[in-house]
């Protein structure tokens, strides 16, 4: 697949190379599994020239043995001796960038914490006693984002403030896939791009493993994912099963509920019997999987609020391969595949209205993109949008079909929103699969 929407970070890792030539720099890159980190790191220095050290968990001797492999095939360094400690080896790196400038790209780095902690420490008192003389263009890259979080912006850790720049790696954008997908498919239809945005939510390896397998209708990915072997039956357990400990069971329930439309807190609840409190703020701040709902100009503290899965390919993946674990257990892959393309419709209803929102923000017209509604979940808005300094005010409602409509029916759900957003120009405005 080709290489798409990453310009600006391609930039910014060209622009910071550059600056290492003069002294050290850091970049620390964070985004989910799957999004292309690596992919992003490797292109942007294919052509300088780079080493690369994948931190596995297995003994920290053991990672500078591959390390010096790694070392002396790119560097041309026949006998570099023994190395048992990375601090060590790391040290070595930045004497060499001294005289030879260097990029070292160092992918899962949140890992060490389960190797050797005291990395951490030993790292910051070389960077600090090198990067003024040394010319090494380190980029750490991570898929854990609460920890990477910790290690570099924690008060408390020996990295923190070390970093000179950060990349928050996010899925390919609404238009880019769109781009993609009539490129792909000349004769593409609105339902087909619906389905591919749905399913893959812009996550690079979901992109490109069904763009390369020519997979773009909502048939076709259903059967790709549907079927003997797939790897993408096994995706959510690979993810999330041992970042999540012990207590996966409770997350995956959670995760499960929420899919199925139990949106808010009471619901599950009321559900699994159990305060989830603590669980539903690290699936939203730690481990980005949902995302927390407040209604248009809710007042601080409002205990108004819905969940929502914003990882679309967890979304589904909850939806219909976890649970209907069962039949996919015994093989019974074609009755799954049926219920995934039955229930379709409706559950791709909130990420119809997700890719619109997702499309407004892309015109940086709007100071505010959202949802509406009132007590009881009554006058439901799918979208809000404003612009506090212009004082213009967008209204918005998303069906499939443009038919169904009702400007009118708009106009009376916004009356109390009016109220308080007075002086603003109003603009009601219907989004459907035609809009795409």
């Amino acid at each position: 697949m080709e290489f798409i929407n990453r310009e600006d970070e391609l930039l910014l890792l060209a622009e910071t190379r550059e600056r290492s030539m003069q002294s050290s720099k850091m970049t620390v890159i964070v985004g989910r599994r799957r999004i292309g980190k690596t992919c992003l790191a490797i292109r942007a220095f294919e052509k300088t020239g780079y080493l690369y050290f994948f931190i596995s968990r297995k003994n920290e001797a053991l990672l500078c043995q591959d390390f010096l492999v790694e070392i002396s095939a790119k560097l041309q360094i026949p006998a570099l001796g023994n190395y048992i400690g990375f601090s060590r080896l790391f040290e070595f790196i930045l004497v060499t960038s001294q005289n030879r400038p260097l990029t070292l790209i160092i992918d899962e780095f949140q890992e060490f914490l389960h190797i050797n902690p005291a990395i951490y420490g030993e790292m910051q008192d070389l960077w600090d006693r090198y990067k003024a003389t040394s010319k090494l263009n380190l980029i750490l890259s991570g898929s854990v984002y609460s920890l990477m979080k910790k290690i570099f912006e924690n008060a408390k850790e020996p990295l923190f403030g070390r970093a000179n720049e950060k990349i928050l790696l996010k899925p390919f954008t609404v238009d880019a896939l769109k781009a993609l997908v009539e490129r792909t498919n000349p004769k593409w239809k609105p339902e087909d791009l619906l389905a591919f945005y749905t399913i893959t939510g812009g996550v690079a390896k979901y992109v490109e493993h069904f763009i390369d397998k020519n997979r773009i209708t909502l048939k076709q990915m259903l059967h790709e994912i549907f079927r003997e072997n797939s790897i993408l039956l096994e995706e959510g357990s690979n993810l999330l099963i041992e970042e999540f400990g012990k207590d996966y069971t409770t997350y995956f329930s959670i995760l499960s509920l929420i899919s199925s439309s139990k949106t808010s807190r009471s619901e599950i609840e009321s559900i699994l019997g159990k305060n989830i409190g603590g669980y539903l703020e690290r699936l939203e701040n730690d481990y980005r999987i949902i995302r927390k709902i407040k209604p248009a100009l809710a007042k601080p503290g409002s205990k108004a609020q819905k969940y929502f899965i914003d990882d679309n390919f967890l979304g589904f993946w909850f939806r219909f391969v976890n649970k209907y674990r069962a039949a996919i257990e015994i093989g019974n892959y074609s009755s799954v595949r049926s219920v995934a393309e039955r229930d379709f419709e409706t559950f791709s209803g909130p990420y119809l209205e997700k890719y619109f929102r997702e499309k407004l923000a892309l015109s940086d017209d709007f100071s505010f993109i959202g949802r509406y509604w009132e007590k009881g979940n009554q006058n439901e808005i799918d979208i809000v949008a404003f612009n506090e300094i212009e004082k213009h005010l967008l209204i918005a409602e998303v069906k499939r079909n443009k038919s169904k409509i009702s400007p009118a029916s708009l106009k009376v759900k916004s009356g109390k929103l009016l109220q308080a957003l007075n002086g603003y120009t109003v603009q009601y405005k219907g989004f459907s699969l035609d809009d795409m």
